[in-house]
């Protein structure tokens, strides 16, 4: 027997008043916390539970059906009294029900209703031919299960994948508190073709109509559709009233394209596109931007960007993140962030890059390009053209692991003579060890060798061919002791882990090799534990120095955080280095400065931490860092910063998320120069949020560029929660400016893909 389960449907025609269009989704999170507990239409007694992974298909699973009492015959059956089909997940209850198997005709009367695990509805009367696959619901509530949507219908006609509703809403908003809805006179659904056309929309915010859209076209499933995105609106002191309206283009399943037309009205028009696409084997996005004419700076502008990946097998990789900007300033003009003025260069790059079990390798091309008005070409990197290495590293036996780093570059730049050079450093080293200590020698063999142009080696001392080779031995040794204790009545793991770290390596005269891609890394915690003090190949340090340095830590038992960890530590040189970059000096027999971390959290809401470098020699501070973040409950944070670096820096950060009420919180940053006397940059800002709808006002004042001018916005945006948001991106803005904006940012690691800090980065180690 044929049941009149064809209501499947619905809910495609339901998510026509949705904005799944290409006015698309946002993956922003949103916040439901302030929507009513209890569901709009609540789950109906009787219906299945939702579907799981592994479940049967509907169309391959029976129909039950159960009522107080059967009437008619075979071929005309009635039911009435607690009427209830189920198959799978899907449930329809209805007070009586006629069905007709022959003519394939039905009708369901009387508090009908419908769930499965996307949508729950209930309507007056339906009815239809399951043998013309005809259907027509009336008078329609509906809730999504899922999307928090809910809304209603006169009425639906379904006709196969066709469908239409009449005089549908929608909304996220609850009924008693519908601050914003979505309505539309007629909307004709194609759940074959995945689109829909809704005529005559209306978008209400409380009573007032705010916009009205005579006809539009929109995806009614998870099928891209080409059509507007939301449009971003904002104004500043630097670019004037500023618009933009994305637009999104399906071109194909597997790549699309959005054109962002954007006026500033102190600049005039630009575009800017992205277009994305994926295969089997890799993806890639383009980005483009064209001026014609910038009115302030009387001159076309432009940027292109394109970022991918091609797999080449199971262990190679092809990889490709290129650049390139019309000017010097454009990255000035047309970054509002703090720091998009950071960048002194673009760099472009693109190889082939392998690895396996024990071993890592690739070949590439490195460029770069200045994006800085106050330097020259000069000033820029040597360009690798190409970069050739191989990372090779596997165990002996049980007790040793030997391996080798290896590197190959070509060096050219458009203003200095450049050169070639080959480093190749073999090693093998012990693993002695127990539960509770380690010791780890290692011996090593460093070899380098250049081949220069007669220029730059006329500079040096004219040796066209100089070579360095030295042996590297380290001593790397640990203890973990720990006990339990009890403190204010938790249990607590507490650990006690010195660390002795020696270094010895002999003099090499090196004032006859070039300094290609390397300096002295920034002094810190990390290079305590480094065989050469340098970032790049071109110098290695001589040395003959033990660091001694000890950690502590005081951990929960209950939930394994950490309540406190400090770190203390300081090398002893026991010979004068005499390697040095040019301007640097010597470093002598002696103490290094003291080097000092520290975290606390003084209960679960508030963490203090603090970072130190104290220099014995001359009795001065190199380093301090202090910080403090504070948890309000609902969601608020407040982050005070204090950095300070000798002859460098000297700033303070004060940045705050204050709820002042479940609706109201107030937002802030104050991030100022005591070096310079000068803010870097001031924000403040109102949220109010709902079940449904949020709305924040950003003011911001910042340092724009190298000169430090300021400069000044306004940023609004409204956040139709369901729906999508209009305005300016002040999320963006807010995550950068105040750490903990969202909890979970306080725990994300950093993306693969972000820049890591030169100080912390060594090119022979890290492809």
């Amino acid at each position: 027997m044929r049941l009149p389960l064809r209501l499947l449907p619905l809910s495609l025609s339901i998510a026509a008043c949705l904005p799944g269009t290409a006015l698309a989704a946002s993956d922003k999170p949103l916040n439901w916390a302030l929507c009513p507990a209890g569901d709009i239409i609540p789950p109906f007694e009787g219906a299945p539970p939702a579907a799981q992974p592994g479940d049967p298909a509907r169309d391959q699973q029976p129909t039950v059906i159960e009522g107080d009492k059967q009437e008619g015959t075979r071929t005309t059956p009635q039911f009435q009294g607690n009427v209830a089909l189920v198959r799978g997940d899907q449930f329809l209850g209805t007070d009586r029900i006629a069905m007709d198997t022959e003519a394939g005709t039905y009708v369901a009367e009387g508090n009908v209703r419908y769930q499965d695990s996307g949508i729950r509805i209930v309507a007056d009367r339906a009815e239809g031919n399951q043998n013309t696959d005809t259907h027509t619901i009336t008078n329609i509530r509906y809730q999504l299960v899922d999307r928090r949507g809910n809304g209603g219908a006169d009425s639906i006609e379904l006709t196969g994948p066709l469908g239409q509703m009449h005089h549908s809403t929608y909304s996220t908003c609850d009924p008693s508190q519908r601050m914003w809805e979505l309505r539309a006179q007629q909307i004709d659904v194609d759940s074959d073709d995945g689109f829909g056309v809704a005529r005559n929309a209306v978008l209400r915010m409380g009573k007032f109509p705010v916009l009205y859209v005579p006809w539009f076209k929109f995806p009614v499933d998870d099928r891209r559709q080409t059509g507007l995105l939301y449009p971003a609106v904002s104004m500043s002191s630097r670019n004037g009233f500023d618009y933009r309206q994305p637009i999104y283009l399906n071109l194909a399943p597997n790549y699309d394209m959005t054109l962002e037309p954007r006026w500033m009205s102190k600049r005039g028009l630009l575009l800017d596109t992205e277009f994305r696409y994926l295969y089997d084997g890799g993806r890639g996005i383009i980005n483009a931007s064209y001026m014609p004419d910038d009115d302030l700076r009387d001159r076309d502008r432009g940027r292109f960007l394109f970022s991918g990946y091609h797999n080449l097998g199971q262990n190679w990789q092809a990889r490709a993140n290129v650049g390139w900007v019309s000017d010097e300033r454009y990255v000035e003009d047309f970054a509002n962030r703090l720091a998009g003025i950071s960048a002194s260069y673009l760099q472009s790059t693109a190889g082939v890059y392998g690895l396996g079990q024990h071993w890592s390798a690739g070949a590439m091309a490195e460029h770069f390009q200045l994006t800085d008005y106050t330097l020259t070409d000069a000033n820029l990197p040597y360009s690798r053209l190409p970069r050739l290495y191989f990372n090779w590293e596997q165990p002996l036996g049980h007790w040793f692991d030997a391996g080798v780093w290896a590197e190959t570059v070509r060096f050219e730049h458009s203003e200095r003579p450049g050169g070639s050079r080959l480093d190749v450093k073999p090693y093998v080293s012990a693993r002695l060890g127990g539960p509770a200590w380690y010791i780890t020698p290692t011996l090593a063999w460093r070899y380098t060798a250049y081949d220069l142009e007669p220029a730059l080696a006329q500079q040096l001392g004219g040796d066209t061919s100089p070579t360095r080779s030295l042996p590297i031995t380290t001593f790397d040794a640990g203890v973990y002791f720990d006990r339990d204790t009890r403190i204010g009545g938790a249990d607590y793991l507490h650990t006690l882990e010195p660390r002795l770290f020696y270094l010895n390596t002999p003099y090499r005269e090196q004032d006859g090799l070039p300094l290609f891609d390397t300096r002295p890394f920034t002094f810190s915690w990390g290079q305590l534990f480094r065989d050469n003090r340098y970032s790049g190949a071109d110098r290695q340090t001589d040395a003959n120095q033990l660091t001694v340095a000890l950690s502590t830590r005081l951990i929960r038992q209950a939930d394994g955080r950490e309540k406190l960890s400090a770190s203390l530590g300081q090398i002893r040189y026991f010979e004068d280095s005499r390697v040095v970059a040019p301007g640097e000096l010597p470093v002598e027999e002696g103490k290094s400065a003291w080097v000092a971390d520290a975290n606390y959290a003084i209960n679960d809401r508030w963490n203090l931490g603090a970072s130190y470098q104290w220099d014995p020699k001359f009795r001065r501070e190199d380093l301090a860092s202090l910080r403090a973040r504070y948890l309000w409950p609902g969601d608020g944070v407040v982050n005070i910063g204090y950095r300070y670096r000798r002859d460098l820096l000297e700033q303070a950060d004060f940045n705050f998320l204050y709820p002042i009420n479940p609706v109201w919180s107030v937002v802030g940053r104050y991030y100022y120069s005591m070096d310079d006397d000068k803010l870097l940059e001031a924000v403040g800002g109102v949220q109010w949020d709902s079940c449904c709808l949020a709305v924040r006002a950003l003011a911001r004042r910042y340092v724009r560029n190298r000169e430090g001018e300021l400069d000044n916005s306004i940023q609004f945006e409204f956040v139709l929660k369901g729906l999508g948001s209009a305005g300016q991106d002040t999320e963006r803005t807010l995550r950068r400016a105040i750490l903990g904006y969202y909890r979970d940012d306080l725990y994300l690691v950093p993306p693969s893909n972000t820049t890591p800090d030169p100080d912390d980065y060594d090119p022979n180690l890290i492809p």
